[in-house]
Formats: structure tokens, C-alpha cells, sequence
């Protein structure tokens, strides 16, 4: 019976962890298709308000039908934290990339996103969902491994060095759209390249610090409304509207060639894949992994979506894999271990001094409880109590125990 326990505890600890692998995976591919439909000339602004409108189409059904029945009723306060969610996580940070990433270079913006975990934890301990505890050996680990996670992103990132691409692509998905646009794409390139790099970083960062608040701010609501598929899907719908109003700032013609999904096209598949299974379903499965395991455990997987995008870019894309895309992915690794750890090592920590703080308890007790004991006993009826009764007087006791938890 206790291997099959620690095997049971083991897979229920390893769930968040596969459930924010599959994230970072989906999420890889949210870039991939970003680039894509660059190259095809869509608006990202279009496709951000395409991508959460969908979202919001698909979740609100199943958010209704699956939660119906235990969903509490909506307050102002759950509705207000949905609004700035949607806002910070959604429109804010995803529009703030964007116009980052115009102003300087996919790869720029790209590299810019793994200050997300350093953020997130500068939050995380001001707003006290994380201790520092520096003097700790599970705070030093979790300061470490952030720092290395960053560092091995902007290595990826910035360092290519020499070609170390062990296999021979033969798709070029890019190429092959770009053929159909190369005027529009020469046309295009150099005013990006021209661009206020100061400016796009500042944008960059202030996308990054967004989502991290975010992150924060989903911890919270979870809290307030703990209904995963309900509050995604207000996030979602908040976030819908506050793009949709965006876009149509800068294109108010919906009849437009920028407004128009073509059935099978880059562009339509782009807004199913970031709308549906991104924005719709993966936000399921990261809500309920930061409200298991907290905001810092989240954001530190961000870093290892750089690496699937580099090998997905070098499959699909005919990107190179470079020296420094390696050794930037085993700092990754590294840093990915090493707050595991350390959050794995504050977890029993926090365990052991609950059960040693229950311990204390019953020792400071200990001159009290044989005494009640005692005359609980002494007082206690020479009769045999029924059965029955006893099975009563359990099940009450059980109720009282479970009302008072």
C-alpha cells in the first residue's frame, strides 16, 4: 500500500508540470503561426481580436454546460477582476508585443518575453504569493534558477555561433508564402529594420510586465471564483471586446481584405489555432496550474518555449540550429531543474512544519488530554452502547469535523 501512495503522489505532482509542458508546446506553436501570417500581411491586431473572439466562442458554451450546475453567482468584484485580467494578459500585453516586435525584430521581441519569469517573481514576492527567502537553500535555488532560465533564453536568442543542425530541412513554409507577397514583403522589411529600437524595447518590456501582473492576477481570481472553464471564459470575452475595439480603431471596414478569413488559408488556420486551442483551451489548463502551484511556477516554463520554436523553426521554417540555441537550451533545462527544486524543497518544508506545529500542539496538551481522557471515561455510561447508535453518533462527528474544515 505505500508504494502504490508515493506512486499516486508522484503523478499527482507531475500533472501541473505536464500540464504547463503542454502549454509552453501550444504555445510554440501560437509563434510559429504569428510569423506565418505576418509573412501573409494580416494585421496582428485583427488576428488578436480574431484569436480571443473565437476563444470566447468556444468557451462560454462549455463553461456553461460543464459548470452550471456549482457555478455561484457573478459578483462585481469577479467581473472587475476579469476585465483587468482580460486587459493585462489579453490586449495589453499581446498589442504591446506586437507593436514591440514591429518596432524591432521578431527575434528581439521573442528573447524580450523571457524577462517574464524575473518579473513575475519580483511580483510574486511584493505582492507576498512568493517568499524570497534568500538565506534559504529553496530561495537560493529558485533565485538561481530563474536567473539561469533568462540567461539561457537570451544566449539562445542573441548567441548564434557556429551550424550545429543535425538534420537537412526541406519545408520552408515561409518561402513558400512569401512567394505570392514579395513585394509586399520588401516593401515592409526595411521600415521595421528602421525603426526606434529604443522605443520597441521599452513596448517589449512593458508587454512582459503585463503578462506577469497578469499571472498575479489570475492566482487571485482563482481564488475569488474558483470555476476554471467560467472564469477563462470571462477573461476571454473581456479580452474579445477590448481587441475587437482596438482594431477597429485602425480599420473599421469589416468588408476589408484585413478582416476577411479565407476557408483553409494561413490566415484562417492561424486564428482556429491561437483562438481555439490556444487562447481557449490552454488558458484552462494554466489557470488551474497557477492556482495549484502558483505564479511563479508558471511563468518559469516560458523560457522553454524559445527552444521548441528553435527546432520547430529549423523543420518548418528553414531556420538554422545554432551553437548558441543549444547551449542556451541546457541553461534552460538547468534553471527549469533547479526552481523545481527549490519550490519541491519549500513544499515539504512547509509540510513538515505544519505537522511538527500539529505535534507541538498535542505535547503542549499532553497535561490536559489524559485528564480528559479520564474523566471522560469515568463518566461514561456502564452500558453498551448500540451499534447503531455509535454509527450515528460517528457519521455526526464526521459532519462536525468536515463543517469546521
Amino acid at each position: 500500500m505505500g508504494p502504490g501512495v508515493n506512486v499516486g503522489g508522484f503523478e499527482e505532482a507531475m500533472k501541473p508540470v505536464a500540464g504547463m509542458v503542454l502549454v509552453q508546446l501550444v504555445f510554440a506553436g501560437v509563434n510559429i503561426f504569428y510569423k506565418l501570417a505576418v509573412c501573409d500581411g494580416m494585421d496582428m491586431r485583427v488576428l488578436i481580436a480574431y484569436r480571443y473572439l473565437f476563444a470566447s466562442a468556444v468557451l462560454c458554451p462549455l463553461a456553461f454546460f460543464v459548470e452550471r450546475k456549482k457555478r455561484t453567482k457573478l459578483t462585481w468584484r469577479v467581473l472587475l477582476l476579469s476585465f483587468v485580467c482580460g486587459l493585462c494578459g489579453g490586449s495589453l500585453a499581446q498589442n504591446l508585443y506586437i507593436s514591440g516586435m514591429k518596432l524591432t525584430s521578431a527575434t528581439f521581441a521573442s528573447a524580450m518575453t523571457n524577462l517574464i519569469p524575473a518579473i513575475t517573481f519580483i511580483l510574486a514576492v511584493l505582492f507576498r504569493y512568493e517568499r524570497l527567502g534568500i538565506r534559504t537553500i529553496s530561495g537560493q535555488a529558485k533565485l538561481s534558477g530563474t536567473l539561469l532560465g533568462v540567461s539561457g533564453a537570451m544566449l539562445l536568442t542573441f548567441y548564434k555561433g557556429a551550424d550545429v543542425t543535425p538534420w537537412h530541412p526541406t519545408i520552408n513554409l515561409i518561402a513558400q508564402i512569401t512567394s505570392a507577397h514579395s513585394h509586399e514583403i520588401s516593401a515592409v522589411h526595411p521600415a521595421i529594420e528602421s525603426t526606434n529600437r529604443l522605443m520597441g524595447s521599452l513596448l517589449c518590456t512593458g508587454s512582459c510586465f503585463f503578462y506577469a501582473l497578469w499571472l498575479i492576477l489570475q492566482a487571485k481570481l482563482s481564488r475569488e471564483y474558483p470555476f476554471h472553464y467560467s472564469s477563462t471564459a470571462l477573461m476571454c470575452a473581456m479580452t474579445a471586446l477590448q481587441s475587437l475595439a482596438f482594431a477597429l480603431c485602425f480599420d473599421t471596414d469589416f468588408s476589408s481584405h484585413q478582416w476577411r478569413l479565407e476557408l483553409y488559408s494561413i490566415r484562417f488556420l492561424a486564428v482556429v489555432y491561437t483562438g481555439v486551442l490556444a487562447s481557449g483551451v490552454m488558458l484552462v489548463v494554466l489557470s488551474w496550474c497557477v492556482k495549484r502551484r502558483g505564479p511563479l511556477f508558471a511563468s518559469v516554463f516560458n523560457p522553454m518555449m524559445l527552444v521548441v520554436v528553435a527546432v520547430l523553426s529549423s523543420l518548418l521554417l528553414g531556420e538554422k540550429l545554432h551553437l548558441g540555441s543549444v547551449l542556451g537550451a541546457v541553461l534552460i533545462v538547468m534553471g527549469l531543474y533547479a526552481v523545481l527544486w527549490g519550490k519541491g524543497k519549500e513544499a515539504k518544508a512547509a509540510a513538515g512544519g505544519e505537522a511538527a506545529g500539529n505535534n507541538n500542539k498535542v505535547v503542549a496538551g499532553g497535561t490536559e488530554l489524559p485528564h480528559i481522557d479520564v474523566v471522560v471515561h469515568r463518566h461514561a455510561p456502564e452500558t453498551t452502547m448500540p451499534n447503531s447508535q455509535q454509527q450515528q453518533q460517528q457519521e455526526d462527528g464526521d459532519r462536525m469535523a468536515a463543517a469546521v474544515r
